[in-house]
């Protein structure tokens, strides 16, 4: 290991079943490291992050501030379960009065990522996938938000990158669960990204009031960085652009977005870099108007990453176990689990009308693919023609993917079916959609839980027919694409077997033909 490290650690040091390996990151009130488990149950991953915490070290006064944080986080993960948050999968004491610098530290066992935002912009200021990575770090922010909760510190470094592309919030020892319409945090903030309210704010007994229109702010300031490379209020420094944010707050000085910002994006960060905090964008409006200026917001390969096989050598059952799938874990390597340090309305129906522009681009795309008529919703138009287009196979087209979705549930992102264990747009079986979730063809280390976003749903839905095509008989009558959806709904041996569609799935391929020939433009049938 090199440089200081707030708690050091040896590699190979064990900390319960997990064994330390190379350190990934270390700030004021911590160190993070990769770990391996060694033992203990198998639905536990086989590697993970260890956040250290030295809760048995310090004055009193630290170890009741850092303890305090540490509530903060743990509380809400234990509580959370949500698709677009760092998982949590236990927490640990250490044991070991040998080591005075160790004893009685906590571990935070949580999920690995490949990197964060923050090292992503340090690589490339302007990410070329970033409208599709803000569309998840927004959706994270509502799943917080609906939950009651407010993070109080979103910023680059504390929204991580897994390795298929996806997003997760992180560093939850600055959030805050709501009482009405206000929380309390500790009185730290990273200037760049706390609202103007908060930099004059009083600090009582119980710390700072704190709204979720805070993170709205914050999630201006990053879209901006993101798409631009630069912050939206004037400075060369964070303290510099402190005192721009409180002049403009006062109405002395004015945003200076840059010219490079997509016209939808303008309205979105002003929208969210409103003045006072009355006048911010509603989390739940802002997600919408994000997801149409991103085209839904399907998750975006990082670009250091391979794209995936076309063909993944899994199998999808519903009702048997499904073999393990193949891949190496990518090596973590990034910042971003909440140890670096720190310097001390109602939601509108309607969007600008650059994002409703943005919408109406939505509902044409891939219109030489996918009938724009039909009833397809706009929102997923993106998401199902890209999906087919990972596909090497030229039987899996949009229009299959629009018509399986139209009669698996109606294009309803939010379907729950418990007798039949089956959730989302595409109805997954969460121990099913763990081998299909992943770009890269590894499977979950965990089995999701329910809800399963449209973003995660159909890409994996597009992964398994990619799948299933090259392994049904050549020799079968009917429409090939009817006897992948068939397989889908059973699988490529019970359609091999039956000669066809077995005759009690005829009724659904019925259905996938109907809505397959209305989504399917003329000339292409």
């Amino acid at each position: 290991m090199t440089g200081p490290y707030a708690v050091p650690v040896p590699r190979g040091y064990r900390v319960g079943r997990w064994e330390v390996r190379e350190p990934i990151a270390t700030g004021a009130f911590g160190s993070v490291y990769a770990a391996r488990r060694t033992g203990g149950p198998d639905d536990l991953p086989r590697t993970a992050a260890l956040k250290f915490l030295p809760t048995g070290t310090g004055t009193p006064r630290q170890l009741a501030h850092l303890r305090e944080l540490i509530e903060r986080e743990v509380g809400l993960l234990r509580r959370l379960k949500q698709p677009r948050l760092i998982r949590m999968y236990e927490t640990l004491t250490v044991d070991d009065p040998g080591d005075p610098r160790l004893d009685g530290a906590t571990v935070l066992v949580l999920e690995k990522a490949d990197g964060s935002l923050a090292g992503l912009l340090a690589a490339a200021p302007r990410p070329p996938a970033g409208p599709a990575l803000l569309a998840q770090v927004c959706a994270g922010l509502a799943q917080l938000h609906r939950a009651g909760w407010v993070h109080g510190d979103l910023k680059p470094a504390n929204v991580l990158l897994m390795a298929d592309g996806s997003v997760r919030l992180a560093d939850f020892n600055m959030a805050a669960e709501l009482e009405g319409t206000h929380a309390y945090t500790p009185a730290f903030s990273t200037p760049d990204y706390t609202p103007p309210e908060l930099l004059w704010s009083e600090i009582g007994e119980r710390g700072r009031r704190i709204r979720p229109s805070a993170d709205v702010w914050a999630f201006g300031v990053l879209a901006h960085l993101v798409l631009t490379g630069s912050f939206p209020l004037p400075g060369g420094t964070p303290t510099a652009r402190r005192d721009a944010a409180v002049a403009y707050a006062r109405g002395t000085d004015q945003l200076r977005l840059a010219p490079e910002l997509p016209d939808p994006w303008r309205e979105i960060v002003r929208a969210c870099l409103t003045r006072t905090h009355g006048d911010r964008v509603g989390t739940e409006a802002l997600l919408r108007q994000v997801e149409a200026a991103a085209g839904t917001g399907r998750p975006a390969r990082l670009p250091w990453l391979p794209r995936p096989a076309r063909l993944l050598p899994t199998r999808r059952s519903r009702r048997a176990a499904v073999a393990a799938a193949v891949g190496a874990a990518v090596a973590v390597a990034a910042l971003g689990y909440g140890v670096s340090t720190r310097t001390g309305g109602d939601d509108g129906d309607g969007g600008p009308k650059s994002a409703r522009g943005a919408q109406v681009a939505a509902v044409s795309y891939g219109a030489a693919e996918l009938r724009t008529d039909r009833g397809v919703p706009a929102a997923y138009r993106l998401l199902i023609v890209e999906t087919a287009h990972d596909c090497a196979d030229e039987d899996v087209t949009p229009p299959l993917i629009a018509a399986m979705l139209k009669v698996e549930s109606d294009f309803d992102p939010n379907l729950a079916d418990p007798a039949r264990n089956e959730y989302g747009i595409a109805r997954w079986t969460p121990k099913v959609l763990r081998w299909w979730i992943h770009a890269d063809g590894t499977p979950a280390e965990t089995v999701p839980e329910p809800p399963f976003p449209p973003a995660e749903s159909i890409p994996a839905m597009g992964r398994y027919l990619c799948w299933i095509a090259p392994r049904l008989a050549d020799d079968l009558p009917g429409d090939r694409r009817v006897l992948i959806a068939a397989a889908y709904r059973s699988s490529y041996d019970t359609v091999n077997d039956a000669g066809g569609v077995p005759p009690k799935h005829r009724a659904y391929a019925d259905r996938v033909a109907h809505y397959l020939k209305e989504y399917t433009p003329p000339g292409k049938r």
